[in-house]
């Protein structure tokens, strides 16, 4: 595997190429490139390209900004294509997703097939108004009580099964040990997940006539165990929005990860899956 970096003026883009072949690229956020080792493992046919966004990982930006906007993410993305030569099949997943959406609305050239995993797109679902409630608490119990109470918020937000409902709302915010998370607050409230810099991924809105316009083929997918779930319904009904159905891939919102983050998916699986649908 190389590893590259690439300059684009106010940031440097760290990039990974591995293997040769027909060129696939693989993006999440805020995950960065090692997100990916294990679903990369399973193209050893094909040149799979990694990368960290700005300001995560290995990636650094110099544009005196926080916000992660999926329109400045697909710019970057953009300029790695260029750089190994598209185009791309392009997987996708969580704010990568939507990364790539915007990618293929601005960009329709650099992708040929957009395998989009899960996009949290509030603005798609039906109950938008109480979802955004949703996120919004576990935003606000992280810069109240730090990392731990955070996180076991937002695993509460992200495993409620349906619609948020007066049920959901009338929930106290969760002990921390419920999830075996930390007490303790570090002190720190920079997290790209509960943090403020990543509203503009949940906030973003497709651009349905663009998407629908490119040339890319577009394929929304969602995971067989995340039930009925936030990102699973996000995904449903934004593939809805497109026109089609949302193609079941195995395991959950992390199935392709391997057991070395924790929360292990099924990695063997989920490549064959999407080998399939690259075809």
């Amino acid at each position: 595997m190389e590893t590259h970096v690439l300059e684009t003026g106010d940031a440097a883009i760290t990039y990974d190429v591995s293997g040769e072949g027909r060129p696939l690229m693989m993006i999440g956020q805020p995950m960065d490139a090692s997100g990916f080792a294990a679903l990369r493992d399973q193209f050893p046919d094909r040149m799979v390209i990694t990368y960290d966004p700005r300001g995560l990982g290995r990636s650094t930006r110099s544009d005196g900004r926080t916000d992660n906007t999926p329109e400045v993410q697909a710019a970057d993305v953009h300029a790695v294509i260029q750089a190994v030569g598209g185009p791309v099949d392009l997987f996708a997943s969580s704010g990568g997703a939507v990364t790539a959406l915007e990618l293929v609305a601005a960009y329709p050239d650099d992708v040929v097939t957009l395998v989009a995993h899960e996009p949290p797109i509030i603005d798609v679902l039906p109950d938008a108004a109480a979802a955004r409630r949703a996120r919004d608490g576990f935003m606000d119990v992280y810069q109240a009580k730090g990392w731990g109470s955070g996180m076991a918020a937002f695993l509460q937000m992200s495993s409620w099964q349906g619609e948020y409902t007066d049920e959901y709302a009338a929930l106290p915010a969760p002990d921390p040990a419920q999830f075996d998370m930390p007490a303790a607050d570090d002190g720190r409230r920079d997290d790209p997940l509960l943090g403020t810099s990543s509203l503009a991924i949940t906030d973003y809105h497709p651009r349905v006539d663009a998407l629908k316009a490119a040339s890319t083929r577009v394929v929304i997918a969602v995971g067989e165990e995340t039930g009925d779930a936030f990102t699973a319904r996000t995904a449903v009904h934004t593939a809805r929005l497109l026109g089609q159905e949302a193609v079941v891939f195995p395991s959950h919102h992390g199935g392709f990860i391997g057991g070395e983050f924790g929360w292990a998916g099924k990695p063997e699986e989920f490549g064959v899956k999407l080998r399939e649908v690259l075809g």
